[in-house]
């Protein structure tokens, strides 16, 4: 069953752009879409990837994507690591979840982040990623991205906002 919503007119006759947008706006989603962020910390450094395409594209993170059918998040997480920096992770420990909200998606992102300090392999980089070791006085904060976030056409970051939980 869908609804829709009729945009009313604003005190000039005309229609606000508010309103417009909320009438267009996709139906709210029944799940959010989990994903997964690994840091791999090592010897006092941390090891970032510099994305290479799709989501994120020429910013540092972590290592990460979506949870597939069929997997938990942990073993997500693993397989991400894997894939993207060429390392597998020996313990994974959960830090926090992160939320990314899109004004063009109708679901939020839960992005659940892991923290690895022991490791097998040694990193390289791969189709998406470019991963860098960087000590924590380097660390390129400027070119990732902090928070709770929204976006605006998937790309524009509008808002976003921080907040510390004492357990997860």
């Amino acid at each position: 069953m869908s609804t829709s919503l009729q945009a009313l007119p604003n005190q000039d006759g005309g229609v606000s752009d508010l309103a417009v947008r909320r009438a267009q706006a996709p139906a709210p989603c029944k799940q959010v879409k989990l994903l997964t962020l690994v840091i791999v910390e090592s010897d006092g450094r941390v090891l970032l990837g510099m994305k290479k395409r799709g989501f994120g594209e020429g910013y540092y993170n972590g290592f990460g994507g979506k949870v597939e059918d069929g997997e938990t998040i942990e073993e997500a997480a693993i397989r991400e690591l894997e894939e993207e920096a060429g390392i597998t992770a020996q313990q994974l420990i959960k830090r926090g979840v992160l939320t990314f909200h899109f004004d063009d998606k109708p679901c939020p992102w839960e992005v659940h982040v892991f923290h690895v300090a022991h490791f097998t392999g040694e990193p390289h980089e791969t189709d998406e990623m470019s991963p860098i070791w960087f000590s924590y006085m380097d660390i390129p904060f400027g070119m990732f991205f902090q928070g709770e976030f929204y976006f605006q056409d998937t790309h524009e970051l509008v808002s976003h906002s921080l907040k510390i939980v004492q357990c997860l």
